[in-house]
This record gives structure tokens, sequence and C-alpha cells, in this order.
């Protein structure tokens, strides 16, 4: 049973994926991190003896602290974090309890290096429909929730990404992030980052139905393409556009998780008297 400064891999793990998820800070020492190079989806390294300095780059009022056992590392770390008015909790039974309870974890190698602020950097082509939201939508809940896109003219993709340091994705070349075969950039994604967990490939195939023109794949297909080309005329600025399409990505993510089995009618079907 959790301690009140604990959380439950099992009560962090509903957490993951969802705008309330709290910031996670994973501050294993680097033998232990190099001994599993996988991270709690969402987590950034920092440094425990310097929070001080990294303490401003936080961008929640809530934070849970991973070390490698849940011990004095973490404790501390969160006892310096709830000093500078931030809600921190410890991981029960850190980074072990969480693989060893069969929860998602991100290969660590699969994540772009990150800028001096910390970010990944990714860039694709402007005008973004479908595969070009939904990507987005999975970095920032599930492996980096600071990450920055830069949307571009479809040429320039490759140019700006080897001048700005930015990763490329979802464009047609021989690049890691894009399409393989009949998958979309998303499956791909989903794939390489290690989340093949039920509900996001549940969702994986929904995206690939609408964004490859195989609406038979998911009766839910249809939905997520008119809602998209929806978005993508209301929105003249590709970035408004991703962020109005995160709640609509977050909608089809909590019903792929939570909700596949729950039916709605009205009128309700008439009892027999």
């Amino acid at each position: 049973m959790s301690s009140l400064l604990e959380i439950s891999p099992e009560k962090l793990g509903r957490l993951i994926g969802t705008p309330k998820c709290p910031e996670i800070i994973d501050v294993r020492l680097d033998e232990d991190f190099d001994a599993d190079p996988r991270l709690v989806p969402g987590s950034i390294r920092r440094d425990y003896r310097n929070v001080q300095e990294w303490i401003d780059q936080l961008k929640s009022d809530s934070a849970v602290v991973i070390c490698h056992r849940g011990k004095k590392l973490s404790y501390g770390v969160a006892a310096w974090l709830r000093h500078y008015g931030v809600a921190a909790d410890v991981l029960e039974g850190g980074f072990e309890a969480w693989a060893e309870s069969g929860l998602p974890t991100v290969r660590a190698s699969a994540i772009p290096e990150r800028d001096a602020s910390g970010c990944t950097v990714w860039v694709t082509r402007a005008r973004p429909k479908i595969d070009r939201i939904a990507c987005p939508w999975l970095i920032r809940r599930f492996v980096d929730p600071r990450a920055v896109f830069l949307f571009v003219s479809p040429s320039e993709v490759e140019v700006v990404g080897d001048r700005f340091a930015a990763t490329p994705f979802d464009i047609d070349a021989p690049i890691r992030w894009s399409h393989r075969g009949e998958l979309c950039t998303f499956d791909v994604m989903v794939e390489e980052f290690g989340l093949s967990t039920d509900p996001l490939l549940r969702l994986a195939t929904i995206v690939r139905g609408a964004d490859t023109s195989r609406l038979d794949l998911a009766p839910q297909a249809p939905g997520l393409l008119a809602a998209s080309l929806g978005l993508s005329r209301m929105y003249a600025d590709d970035l408004e556009q991703l962020e109005a399409g995160m709640l609509l990505y977050d909608a089809f993510y909590r019903w792929c998780r939570d909700a596949t089995d729950e039916m709605h009618n009205w009128p309700s079907p008439k009892k027999d008297s």
C-alpha cells in the first residue's frame, strides 16, 4: 500500500497519456539507467544533485519522482520540489517496480537528442490532417511532453531538420519516422518507442484507416477522418490546429482505453410491463 508521499505504478499508469498527468522526473543513477535504458512514458531524466538548477524548467505544479527502487534519491528530490511549491510524490518501488508490473516503457535509444532547454524538436509538412496531428499527440503524451513541432513547406522539411537539429517525420522520404508498407507513421512510432499497448494499438488501427483511406479497418476511422478534415478547415494556423487536435486524440484514446464496451441509446428501450 502506497504511503501519503507515494503513488503506485498502477495509479501513475492511469494518468499517463492524459492531460492531467504530472511531470515525471527520472533521477536514477547513471549506472542504474545504463543497466536498463528504458523510461517510464513521458518521463525526463534529471540530475538529483542539481534540483535548484532545473526546478524553473518544470511546466507543471505536480510531479512524480522516480529512482531505482523508490528510496532516498526520489524521496530527497521530491522533498526539494515540495520546498519549492511543487506537489511531488515518489513512485512506489521506483523504476524496478514499474518494470516488474509489466507497464509500458519507452526505449531511450529511440528518443531524439534534446535541445539546450531539454526538448525534443520535430519537423514535418505544413497543413497537417491526421498522421501529423496523431504523432505529435503520441509524442507529447507518452514520450516528451515538452516536444516542439515545426511545420514547414514539404520541400523544406529535411533542410530545416538539418539546420535546426529537428527530427523529420511523416514525409515521403527514406527516414525512420514515416510510413512503412501499409503502416502509417503513427503505427511506426507506437512500435519503435515500445508503446504497443492494447489501447494504443487500437487507436493506431483507427489512425491508419483514416490516414490511408482504408476506412473499413475500424468503424471509428470515418469519424476520425471527418473530425480531422473539419479541424483543418477551422484553423489556418498549424499550431492552433495541433492544440485543438490534442483534445480530439485525448478523447479517442480514452475511448480506446476505457469505453469500447459502452453503448449509448436514446430513447432507451422500454421495459416490458
